[in-house]
């Protein structure tokens, strides 16, 4: 990075005053011809300019590889790039000024690229992010000892850094990043990408053309940024400081890992193959505070565990949730069938089983009912309605005594409970860490829907006031 000499300033300490020396970055102006054609001044950093200005053509749809570059040249002395492309640009482009530094320049709306670059459901972890984050936070030397500089990093999944860039723009570090992986011809798709600045509506609009799924920011993005990445169908994470962030869009595709929280040898199991005969529509797709009941459920099992199951026969349904789904083994013969299929399916010897139509799930519940796994077959929980057999666990040693009442044409979950060894964990137990008995609300008619909402809403409305205050 260049910098300019040395600048005398004042510096003042808790008031007192003391004179020193201190660099600044370099403000480039480099002028933009194409195919003779004056097309735009971008501001940026003097460094890797071809890097800027191959990204900067790739994400405004003006080539697809270097092969459609006729020439290229850069004159230093008077910022002037001189380029001729092989195709035509369009007679007329309305050049629209984007709100990053630098007066960037972007000549496609952000919703003319997001219909054809939504892309697949894609699965991140926090462990990988904070990791990649980090390294990029190493990196940015510059934008500690400067001020004024931004930076971007792109990682594969597990955190690993492929490419960093910086520039006085936000928005110039990812034409930079793009502008070498099509140099070094790397794939962009469903790689994260993280940067220092906020992030804003032509941001996430390149990242999406570029196939990116994650977006994350040391700070935060803008209102739009948030719908964008909603309809792209890319995660949003901002505010990304130590162990911390907040995540503002399609938060299933990010698995909360690292805290020492996720419990070991079980599986998540959601049982989302009920027939909601008197709720009149599948439960599991019925809206609760912004999503659907099933993302929430995936949510805490995703946080709890490892690996999570869907059983389902419908995995279409499901297809934007980043999971195994597998199908009854024993069709259409119930909650039994179900919890078979997921513990047959299984990776671990015990699974944690929950009905998709119960979000509340209790983090120390469910440890609570987890630690005493070594103790029998199944730890069954108590609540003042009874037992809870759809938040429990299992071991594979109950897959025969379920297969024997499964062949027999029962149904009923508790039918094979006396052929295996249970342990009870009283409502006394369970209400130490649930005094409500939350975690067992479930719904099964309009009514228990509507009530369950209401309860949601009651809940929330306390924070909601708390954050306008504090605004």
């Amino acid at each position: 990075m260049h910098t300019n000499q040395a600048h005398e300033i004042v510096r003042v300490r808790q008031g007192r005053s003391e004179q020193l020396q201190r660099h600044t970055v370099s403000e480039y102006p480099l002028r933009l011809r194409v195919n003779d054609r004056e097309l735009a001044t971008l501001v940026c950093s003097p460094h890797q300019l071809n890097f800027l200005l191959f990204g900067f053509f790739r994400l405004q749809g003006f080539i697809e590889s270097l092969d459609d570059i006729s020439s290229f040249e850069v004159c230093d002395k008077y910022g002037l790039a001189d380029v001729h492309l092989k195709g035509e640009l369009p007679e007329r482009l309305q050049p629209t000024l984007t709100s990053g530094c630098g007066t960037g320049i972007a000549y496609n709306l952000p919703t003319q690229l997001l219909g054809k670059n939504r892309q697949r459901p894609r699965n991140y972890n926090t462990r990988a992010l904070l990791q990649l984050m980090n390294e990029l936070n190493d990196l940015t030397e510059h934008y500690r000892s400067h001020g004024g500089i931004h930076s971007a990093a792109i990682g594969d999944s597990d955190g690993t850094l492929i490419l960093h860039a910086e520039d006085i723009g936000r928005h110039n570090t990812f034409d930079r990043v793009a502008g070498e992986a099509l140099v070094r011809k790397i794939d962009l798709h469903d790689k994260m990408l993280v940067t220092s600045g906020r992030v804003s509506t032509e941001m996430v609009a390149k990242a999406a053309k570029l196939g990116v799924g994650l977006v994350a920011s040391r700070t935060s993005p803008t209102d739009k940024a948030v719908e964008l990445c909603e309809q792209a169908g890319i995660t949003l994470v901002g505010y990304v400081r130590g162990k911390n962030m907040d995540i503002y869009a399609h938060p299933e595709q990010l698995n909360v890992t690292g805290t020492g929280d996720r419990i070991s040898g079980v599986t998540g199991v959601i049982l989302a193959g009920g027939e909601s005969r008197r709720m009149g529509s599948n439960k599991s797709l019925l809206p609760l505070a912004g999503a659907r009941f099933i993302d929430q459920v995936y949510r805490r099992m995703a946080g709890l565990f490892d690996e999570v199951i869907i059983v389902t026969n419908t995995p279409d349904l499901y297809k934007e949730i980043p999971c195994r789904k597998v199908p009854d083994i024993y069709y259409a013969q119930g909650a039994l069938a179900g919890l078979h299929s997921g513990l047959a399916h299984a990776k671990c010897e015990k699974i944690f089983v929950v009905a998709c139509d119960m979000p509340f799930i209790s983090a120390a519940v469910v440890k609570e009912i987890c630690a005493h796994a070594d103790q029998g077959d199944l730890v069954i929980p108590f609540s003042s309605n009874g037992h809870e057999p759809l938040h429990a666990l299992y071991s594979k040693s109950c897959l025969p005594a379920m297969e024997e009442v499964l062949d027999a044409g029962l149904k009923r979950i508790i039918t094979f409970f006396e052929k295996v060894k249970q342990v009870e964990l009283p409502a006394s137990k369970i209400r130490q860490y649930d005094p409500e008995e939350k975690s067992f609300k479930n719904i099964n008619t309009p009514e228990d829907y509507f009530r369950l909402r209401a309860t949601v809403v009651a809940t929330e409305q306390p924070q909601l006031q708390l954050k306008q205050g504090n605004n």
